[in-house]
């Protein structure tokens, strides 16, 4: 192994594996659970699932087929309002960046991450054989307006995955305009708050809005994300990105179907904002804009975590997010009755 093992790249050895969510499978046998009995509330997927349409949509797909991504952009483009030649898909939302990261990142260069947020940002840049800065946020989340000179790439979640607040318009507006590199605004919980920013990517030659079906749409499973490029960006991310953008027939279908039942994932999203607020007013959560909840623990988080997980309740315990301590912890919000196994366990263990 040596031998060949020195042809790895150094950069990664300063990586660190991302951590996803549990599953059902891994806590069923820890803990001698039955499936059906485990309530997952770690990985902010949608409760309800997607439209009825989707299956029905993909029980037509042709798996020996090539995709034809064209339709699926043409959908996007009607949702958004935004013409096609601006609208860019991948394999998921970290598809999405991992094209773009290639496109703007490289040895030498820095991008600009306000921890704790989504990990990959920093796994990316770091692929990339770039450097990442980590800028704290204050004690209400809020995010340091300083950009270091010669940032290349500069992260934005909004809402922020974990800690759940937005950043306002004038915020990014102040952003973009303090940098020549690019501002990715990651809109991937949008749908579950007051107000997209969507509308600065036409104002901004520099201003990247991420988007992903995998929450509001219900479809973490098909790995499905997009983007709203300025054109020279796009065009260019056309140049770099994967055959047929990485996406599948099955998942392309399921995006065309979501997006003509918006009804339905408007209807979801209500019941799911409607059952935070809830969660929120139990729990005296930090007021939050996604799909779910920030709580500040007593106990370690990876106490409260492994209680949880002992009595069937999958939450996140967010030691893995750079800056976010170890007395943290998110919960997704589910359907009523699994919000209320949460409650009922949180309110034991949390005395």
């Amino acid at each position: 192994m040596e031998r060949y093992s020195k042809n790895l790249r150094p950069c990664l050895s300063q990586l660190k594996p991302y951590v996803a969510g549990k599953g059902y499978t891994e806590i069923s046998r820890k803990y001698g659970l039955k499936p059906g009995d485990i309530v997952k509330l770690g990985s902010n997927e949608n409760p309800y699932g997607p439209s009825p349409k989707v299956k029905e949509a993909m029980a037509q797909i042709s798996p020996e087929r090539y995709p034809e991504p064209e339709e699926l952009i043409e959908a996007l483009s009607k949702y958004t309002g935004f013409p096609e030649e601006q609208i860019i898909i991948g394999a998921g939302m970290d598809g999405v960046m991992d094209t773009l990261t290639r496109l703007f990142l490289g040895p030498g260069d820095r991008s600009l991450v306000h921890i704790p947020t989504f990990s990959y940002y920093e796994i990316l840049t770091r692929l990339a054989g770039a450097e990442p800065i980590a800028s704290k946020r204050g004690p209400e989340f809020q995010i340091d307006m300083d950009v270091p000179s010669g940032t290349k790439m500069v992260f934005l979640c909004s809402p922020n995955n974990p800690t759940g607040n937005v950043v306002s318009e004038s915020e990014v507006q102040e952003v973009a305009e303090k940098t020549d590199g690019i501002v990715f605004l990651d809109e991937a919980y949008i749908d579950f708050a007051d107000k997209s920013l969507a509308d600065l990517a036409r104002s901004h030659e520099n201003i990247v809005i991420g988007r992903t079906m995998s929450k509001a749409f219900g479809l973490a499973g098909m790995r499905l994300g997009y983007a709203i490029a300025p054109e020279w960006v796009a065009d260019q991310y056309r140049r770099a990105a994967p055959p047929f953008f990485g996406v599948t027939c099955a998942s392309v279908a399921a995006g065309v179907a979501a997006l003509q039942d918006l009804g339905y994932m408007q209807r979801t999203v209500s019941m799911i904002r409607s059952e935070r607020q809830r969660l929120e007013k139990v729990t005296q959560a930090h007021a939050s804009q996604g799909n779910f909840i920030y709580l500040a623990t007593e106990d370690t988080s990876a106490e409260v975590s492994e209680a949880m997980l002992k009595r069937g309740v999958i939450i996140r315990d967010c030691r893995s997010f750079r800056g976010a301590g170890d007395h943290h912890i998110r919960v997704t919000v589910g359907t009523p009755e699994q919000n209320r196994r949460f409650i009922e366990a949180y309110q034991s263990i949390c005395k």
